[in-house]
């Protein structure tokens, strides 16, 4: 039986920088990633952990052609992303995907409502539907009510704002969502409703890639996890397997150090 294209493929993919230097020395670079391979599954959700600096973040801005790799090749749905093309000609790749990133209010706009935050990728990506209808229908989905369309950034808390912010990744009905600590701004009951649309939308063909220190989420979330140290994924499995009986040292040492809290509650 013919295996499924994945839905993101990653080969030899890298990342270096430039180094700051003293008068004299000669010129370094810093690797941020190292050679990554990684295969997501249609429909699936994987979830990504390690500590700050492992490599976390800059693996997904290579992954959406936010940032221009130093060496490999990534795929969406079985077609080349190249991220030095120019912005109309990624147009497919910025329909088929949505990004929460991990700071919101950095992300929204302070000079535009939330109606215009969040009708922002069905205008640059020519949608064909009533903008309004959806803007109101996806602030229900996160739990916010119309009252909020109006609204700027600065008038929200955290929690609304990565609301916000999670409502304009999925306005325009993305086949693969990924978060950059999407959940870490909300609070217990707001995070499980959250969690419970993700579940939904996952049932209806989403792929997820979850980027969380909060190993419940992952648990209640992800069905496979990638574990990074370094720039390199040092271990990849499902989240049973690698959460219950990790194999590298490294796993065993993150997860050793998490403090133990209550599992996310499943909202219906």
């Amino acid at each position: 039986m013919t295996e499924p294209t994945p839905a993101i493929r990653a080969r030899g993919l890298s990342r270096s920088f430039a180094a700051r230097r003293r008068l004299g020395e000669p010129r370094r670079r810093t690797t941020a990633l190292d050679r990554v391979d990684l295969d997501v599954a249609p429909g699936s959700a994987l979830g990504i952990i390690g500590e700050s600096g492992s490599g976390k973040s800059t693996l997904v801005r290579l992954l959406l052609a936010l940032d221009r790799p130093t060496a490999g090749t990534v795929e969406v749905d079985g077609r080349a992303v190249d991220a030095t093309a120019a912005a109309r000609d990624l147009h497919w790749l910025r329909r088929q995907t949505g990004l929460v990133f991990q700071d919101p209010y950095a992300s929204l706009d302070p000079r535009q409502s939330v109606a215009r935050i969040v009708s922002e990728p069905l205008r640059a990506l020519g949608v064909d539907e009533d903008h309004d209808a959806r803007v109101a229908e996806v602030l229900g989905q996160v739990g916010l009510g119309p009252g909020m369309a109006g609204r700027y950034p600065h008038e929200l808390s955290g929690g609304q704002r990565q609301r916000v912010a999670l409502a304009r990744a999925i306005a325009h009905r993305p086949r693969i969502l990924v978060g950059d600590e999407p959940l870490s701004a909300l609070d217990v009951t707001v995070r499980a409703q959250v969690l419970a649309l993700l579940r939904r939308l996952r049932a209806e063909g989403l792929t997820l890639v979850l980027v969380s220190h909060d190993i419940g989420v992952v648990q209640n979330l992800c069905d496979a996890v990638a574990v990074m140290k370094d720039g390199t994924i040092v271990e990849h499995g499902s989240t049973e397997d690698v959460l219950r009986r990790p194999q590298h040292e490294y796993t065993r040492r993150l997860l050793a150090a998490i403090p133990a809290l209550p599992e996310v509650p499943r909202a219906e």
